[in-house]
């Protein structure tokens, strides 16, 4: 169903989201498209919220095309 959602997205104009790594994207649909928390996502996935909120983070910036960004904090 996400995958979906997810080609839904972008035909509607959405960001490019082939350039997020798979765990990137997951997050990144659940958060800003799915209304999820990133707590809630963080007990669904048996990550941490921390773990949960750099991916954002990392997703964010990436669609942004503020890649390098990415590259100097990992």
């Amino acid at each position: 169903m996400t995958q979906l959602r997810l080609s839904q997205f972008e035909r509607e104009g959405g960001h490019d989201l082939d350039r997020l790594t798979d765990a990137e994207r997951k997050v990144y649909v659940a958060v800003e498209r799915e209304g999820v928390g990133v707590r809630e996502l963080a007990r669904e996935t048996e990550r941490r919220p921390g773990t949960v909120g750099n991916l954002l983070k990392r997703a964010r910036l990436r669609l942004e095309g503020r890649d390098e960004e990415v590259s100097a904090t990992w």
